[in-house]
């Protein structure tokens, strides 16, 4: 050991006074990587425009069902706008569309008006409006008494000074008093200048004249990622793709506890038809549609070709429920039905339920998450950990089942085979715990780093706001911060099985977190900093670890080495967290290694950000460098580095 610290001593110092560290590759790999090292998270409630409704999840209308909201209230018409004089309000149905649905927007026609008369929804924050796209629109309409109506609505898209973008009909009649639902397409013929646009539902107000209509469940879709029904928003889908994740972290970690038990994710509220998805008040204050639910949580992880890790609710909500031990046999009841739904055939009454769904096929699922962040309640979780545990692992033995507590924290029985941990610290904290796992007791435990991020500059202050260390965006010193840290997950990856940055999305308008891995608003994604680190490290993941001369543990340089073997490619990962660019002296002990490799490099200035006026700010640039059984190469100041080449 003493000569060990001597080692990192001399190593730190040579940095600090530029001269070259002097990095000897071993040929014989110590541990395979797991397929699963790097990945996803996915938090849906964590922006009040959220990661899904709004965000990756392709709905363009907010407040579209009237969800979680009450009655007659100012906000329960959040998002909608009369027109031409049109009264609108939002009420209980006596004569709901659905028992999940019992709201519904009444509108009056007014007399005497000219032109035309209904309401508008104004998105998320804004519509992109494209040119010759569709974009699916539906609600559901009735009349709460007969009338002699019968006539055409126009469904449109605007811009906010009225034009309008393109436009389709449909057949109303007012002999329809139970609900009937209409569907449109309506292809636009211009090009909105900007996102502030919105949808608009109108009548003639002279042939509507005095008429009372009630709406419910609207929907409006652009196309979506691969054309899936109720799918994904093709830029953000299309970003997170690039990432090539291999795992799909989900329904969260608050999203899926709730502030109380009614506010919960439960998987079976969450599918099949739109009108029967109650919805949810969310864990951050807001109503959850949760239209994208379990089926398509499963769908994208196909689509994708990702790991599910799925939560199941533990018997704890937010706002300090902790449901008793001997409450807990219908909660793991759920969990097991949960599960079923996913992974059971046809014969079962859950496959057949997916089946009906359409998805007959079970899906792949190894991993389940036993609740979520539950050193918040580790008192209960010994037992609520036992309990449900106990169960799902008689019941599905081939499945992992994954702690949210810390190792021994409290002491759990049955032990834990794996465990999920989370950080949102400083930059300088990632670089500085960039050993954080190697002093970990092997003996079988494997770990999840299931959130992390470097959040603020302030370590007395992580969760403050904006100008007190906080970062509104991830900057090029968080990057580096993360990916010193990561290449000590990398080094770790015998125990180490699945990494995963938080949060994931954050909408640039109206947001609860910061900073994200990607930012967006109605029309356009911003890939951050940290997003590229995140991008380097899973496309170049390689197969197998391969030890070298340690980095300094006090030092502010590190690195990692591993090796793609169908390719024959040994790939070096670099973080320079310093100001001053960092001297490497490779020494490469295999037989054959090519003259030249491939350099990305990402580096900045270090306070510096990827932001929606700037987005291009800070990309990976990639080179040709000579390589070599011998090799140089000076790591930028700020920088992360992935050097690729052939050696075998």
């Amino acid at each position: 050991m003493t000569k060990f610290l001597a080692l990192s001593a001399l190593l730190a110092c040579m940095v600090k006074v530029g001269m070259a560290v002097t990095v000897t590759v071993n040929s014989a790999a110590s541990h395979p990587i797991p397929s699963t090292l790097w990945g996803l998270m996915f938090e849906l409630a964590l922006t009040n425009f959220l990661s899904g409704d709004g965000g990756l999840y392709a709905e363009l209308l907010k407040n579209r069902a009237f969800q979680q909201v009450s009655p007659g209230s100012s906000e329960s018409l959040t998002s909608w706008a009369a027109v031409n004089g049109a009264a609108i309000s939002v009420i209980q149905e006596t004569n709901p569309v659905s028992q999940a649905l019992p709201n519904a927007l009444h509108v009056t026609i007014p007399t005497g008006r000219t032109g035309k008369v209904g309401f508008t929804n104004s998105g998320f924050s804004g519509i992109k409006v494209t040119a010759g796209t569709p974009y699916k629109a539906s609600f559901y309409y009735r009349f709460p008494t007969s009338s002699h109506f019968n006539g055409q609505a126009t469904l449109s898209l605007q811009s906010s000074s009225g034009q309008v973008l393109g436009s389709t009909t449909v057949h109303l009649s007012g002999s329809q008093t139970t609900w009937k639902q209409v569907t449109a397409t309506i292809r636009p013929t211009t090009n909105a200048s900007g996102f502030n646009n919105v949808f608009a539902v109108t009548l003639d107000s002279a042939a509507a004249s005095g008429q009372d209509i009630n709406f419910a469940m609207f929907s409006l879709f652009p196309p979506t990622c691969k054309g899936r029904p109720n799918g994904m928003r093709v830029d953000i889908a299309e970003a997170l793709a690039e990432l090539q994740p291999k795992f799909w972290r989900f329904p969260g970690g608050n999203n899926l506890e709730g502030d109380t038990l009614e506010q919960r994710w439960q998987f079976n509220a969450t599918l099949g038809a739109l009108v029967n998805r109650p919805g949810r008040q969310g864990t951050w204050g807001y109503s959850n549609t949760d239209g994208l639910g379990l089926i398509e949580y499963l769908e994208w992880c196909d689509d994708l070709g990702m790991e599910p890790i799925m939560g199941v609710w533990s018997g704890f909500a937010l706002g300090g429920t902790n449901i008793a031990e001997d409450s807990l046999g219908p909660y793991i009841q759920q969990a097991v039905d949960q599960i079923n739904f996913v992974i059971a055939p046809t014969t079962h009454a859950m496959g057949a339920l997916r089946a009906s769904l359409g998805h007959p096929k079970p899906f792949k699922l190894n991993f389940v998450e036993v609740g979520n962040e539950d050193f918040f309640a580790s008192t209960s979780y010994v037992y609520r950990w036992r309990n449900f545990v106990d169960t799902l692992k008689a019941t599905f033995p081939q499945i992992r089942f994954i702690s949210t507590t810390p190792p021994n924290q409290p002491a759990l029985t049955p032990k834990p085979t794996d465990y999920d941990l989370h950080v949102y610290q400083t930059p300088s904290w990632f670089y500085q715990n960039a050993f954080f796992y190697d002093d970990y007791v092997r003996d079988g435990s494997k770990y999840f780093e299931g959130e992390y991020a470097a959040i603020s500059t302030n370590p007395n202050d992580l969760f403050g706001v904006i100008g007190n260390g906080r970062l509104e965006f991830p900057t090029m010193d968080s990057a580096a911060g993360e990916a010193a840290f990561m290449t000590g997950l990398e080094r770790n990856s015998d125990i180490v099985f699945a990494a995963s940055y938080a949060p994931l999305l954050g909408h640039v308008v109206n947001h609860q977190w910061t900073p994200n891995l990607i930012a967006f608003d109605a029309g356009a994604v911003y890939r951050s900093t940290s997003y590229y680190v995140q991008k380097m490290f899973s496309t170049n993941a390689g197969d197998q670890y391969l030890p070298s001369t340690l980095p300094s543990r006090t030092g502010t340089l590190f690195w990692s080495v591993v090796r793609k073997t169908s390719t024959n490619q040994l790939i070096i990962k670099i973080s320079n967290t310093a100001n001053s660019s960092a001297p490497l002296d490779f020494v490469i002990p295999f037989d054959n290694v090519a003259k030249s490799g491939t350099a990305q490099v990402l580096r900045g200035t270090g306070t510096a950000s990827n932001t929606p006026s700037n987005p291009n700010l800070i990309v990976p640039v990639t080179s040709t460098i000579p390589t070599g059984k011998n090799f140089h190469y000076d790591a930028p100041p700020s920088s992360v580095t992935v050097i690729t080449f052939k050696a075998s």
